[in-house]
């Protein structure tokens, strides 16, 4: 019998969360869609089981019976079987369908094995998670090395240089960086970090006094909201930031509209300020129309 320590099991609408989508962060996992009337499907079943088995945990082989697991089926929309998805990192990002031959499955699970430059990766941040911040920046560096289009390593990388206050190295990583789609959205918080910085010896003193004695002192806001963001006071950096929108949309190209933006990215995933988010977003597009 599959179990969940073992190289293929048999998974279900309660457990396809943990483990597909929560064991694809550690491993690649191939999800196999058949049902036990479909010929192809016990074709390619033994096939994909056997390379589970040969390849030892590099992946797992999550197996759902398609006439017992409808939810899942329509879920993926899936309406023709043996279908194979592969999941990296939380998300899809291959398939086949059909009885292909040993050798082109055997293909198609080489291109998602991670590289050496991936497990450098993992083993970075798994250093960065034990307090290794400087080792995990040294694997990091030679994850680029190896591989430069690994972009992943290198929004890692712009996230440990920040916590380590190296802001110049940040900058210059981040300058080096290849444009991101949509989709990337694990890159949105690192980035919002990066821009939301505050100017180095900004005085918040200084900052405060310059705006009592003139509030279009439109620099002195947007230095003093960064400073706000930096102390994790949200609210009163974006209550600077509307302020601005308000009173000049065009200073430095939009920053008030675009520092508010990168707030939102920084804060996205944290469910203790959703409302807070949202909140502003309304806010601020009162303020834009």
């Amino acid at each position: 019998m599959d179990t969940p320590a073992s190289h293929s099991l048999d998974v279900g609408l309660a457990t396809f969360d943990e483990h597909v989508i929560a064991e694809s962060h550690r491993r690649p996992v191939l999800v196999d869609f058949w049902a036990a009337w479909c010929g192809p499907c016990r074709v390619l079943k033994p096939v994909l089981e056997q390379l589970a088995t040969e390849y030892a945990g590099r992946f797992l082989l999550a197996k759902v019976d398609t006439e017992a697991e409808p939810q899942l089926a329509a879920q993926f929309g899936i309406r023709g079987i043996p279908l194979v998805k592969a999941f990296v990192d939380g998300v899809q990002v291959d398939e086949f369908s059909g009885a292909l031959p040993p050798a082109q499955v055997r293909a198609f699970i080489e291109r998602l094995l991670p590289s050496e430059a991936d497990l450098l990766r993992q083993r970075a941040m798994a250093r960065a998670a034990g307090g290794d911040t400087e080792g995990a920046i040294e694997d990091l560096q030679r994850a680029l090395d190896l591989d430069p289009r690994l972009e992943r390593a290198r929004i890692d990388l712009i996230g440990l240089l920040l916590d380590a206050n190296r802001l110049d190295d940040a900058h210059a990583l981040a300058a080096r960086l290849q444009p991101l789609t949509p989709r990337e959205s694990w890159a949105a918080p690192v980035l919002a970090r990066l821009a939301l910085q505050p100017s180095t010896g900004a005085d918040l003193g200084a900052l405060e006094s310059r705006l009592q004695a003139n509030a279009d002192d439109h620099e002195a806001r947007l230095a003093l909201a960064r400073q706000r963001v930096a102390a994790g006071q949200y609210e009163a950096a974006l209550e600077h930031l509307l302020e601005l929108v308000g009173r000049n949309r065009r200073f430095e190209d939009d920053a008030g509209r675009r520092t508010m933006i990168s707030i939102f990215d920084l804060l996205a995933a944290e469910p203790a300020h959703a409302e807070l988010v949202s909140r502003y977003r309304r806010a601020l597009a009162r303020a834009l129309n």
